[in-house]
């Protein structure tokens, strides 16, 4: 006896709903990665614009022994706080000025905080010509 097989074409509804499914895990999954990349981005660029403010304002100081006026800073960095701390060199560096800046941003819901520093000579040895 023969028995004849019958052939299902096209999709099922079960396939359907699973490709669907699957297709809505990837771009849920692409949009969290996206917007981690877009996070780091945002941090990464905070970072750069306070190294790059910090870095001005000490080379400033060293070259001019002024700082960069606040509206210069303000307009070139927007959004960076950036602060000057002087205070005497102790031994060692005892007859040196040490110069810290420090410059902070937000990015996001993080706070991006960079602090340089460096020694040079007083203002008042500069002015006499000579060293300490």
């Amino acid at each position: 006896m023969l028995t004849e097989r019958t052939r299902c074409q096209g999709f099922l509804l079960v396939e359907l709903i699973t490709g669907i499914f699957l297709l809505g895990v990837i771009i849920a999954g692409l949009g969290v990665l996206l917007d981690g990349f877009s996070s780091f981005n945002e941090y990464q660029w905070a970072r750069q614009r306070c190294t790059a403010a910090a870095q001005a304002q000490l080379e400033s100081l060293t070259a001019t022994k002024q700082p960069v006026e606040s509206q210069t800073l303000k307009r070139l960095w927007p959004n960076v706080d950036v602060s000057v701390d002087r205070s005497p060199g102790v031994t060692p560096w005892q007859g040196l000025e040490l110069i810290r800046v420090t410059a902070i941003a937000q990015a996001g819901p993080r706070k991006v905080t960079i602090r340089l520093a460096r020694y040079v000579c007083p203002q008042s040895a500069v002015a006499k010509g000579g060293r300490p």
